[in-house]
């Protein structure tokens, strides 16, 4: 049996700190990529809003036509009618677990750094729940769309197409793409309904549920409330 020799201390220090150098390089690269495509998210929805209330001005009251509002460098949102898409950026950068299909992509498998993605969520809100602050309000995320270092990306989500996992060694961020991504979401959030609760959940309220809802409106209320929520549900 070949026995190779140990490190010295001095190699394991300097093969450490080479492999610190390269992880922190691509994270902030990953960073920077991700935080670039959330800027032209936020263009896109500004020209969504324009767009929708050109063709929706007169035919639907003002107060409904869709809202575009920033809420900060990581977040802004989108109101269409009583849906409110909530889209947030996470500051870190993640990998994905070793069952996961993505690591099973030659892509990867030839760079295992291309692994490593930012990430930004899309969540279905009530409108009325940040309206009238009713914090204990449900919603689900939608989406999830993660971007490597070298722009490339793939979306999970509702009615987001699985084939996009698979081009992601060849799909890179654009404004068209994350147009697609947002009017599917859209879609996906003004069709998922708000249903009843199952009455046998909701007969026994207290006294101080009814006083909150009296003064604050602060039921807990969600689209599927009472019901199950899968990754399959459409």
């Amino acid at each position: 049996m070949i026995k190779f020799p140990a490190m010295t201390n001095k190699e394991y220090r300097e093969s450490l700190m080479e492999a610190y150098v390269i992880k922190s390089t691509v994270k902030q690269q990953v960073f920077a990529n991700t935080a670039e495509s959330f800027l032209i998210l936020k263009k896109v929805l500004r020209q969504l809003e324009k767009d929708y209330i050109n063709v929706l001005k007169g035919k639907i009251p003002d107060n409904a036509l869709p809202r575009y509002q920033e809420k900060g460098p990581f977040e802004m949102d989108f109101q269409v009618g009583e849906d409110l898409l909530l889209f947030s950026m996470h500051s870190n950068v993640f990998e994905f677990d070793n069952k996961h299909p993505i690591n099973q992509i030659k892509y990867v498998q030839d760079d295992p750094l291309r692994s490593y993605c930012g990430m930004v969520m899309i969540y279905n809100f009530l409108a009325d729940s940040f309206k009238y602050n009713r914090i204990n309000d449900l919603g689900y995320m939608i989406a999830r769309i993660f971007i490597n270092k070298d722009k490339h990306f793939f979306v999970e989500g509702k009615r987001q197409t699985g084939e996009l996992m698979k081009d992601f060694a060849v799909d890179t961020i654009s404004p068209g793409i994350l147009r697609e991504i947002v009017e599917t979401a859209i879609e996906y959030s003004v069709q998922f309904d708000l249903l009843v609760p199952p009455y046998e959940q909701v007969k026994i309220a207290t006294v101080d549920q009814m006083m909150e809802k009296i003064s604050h409106s602060k039921m807990t209320t969600g689209k599927r409330l009472g019901f199950g929520f899968r990754t399959d549900d459409v």
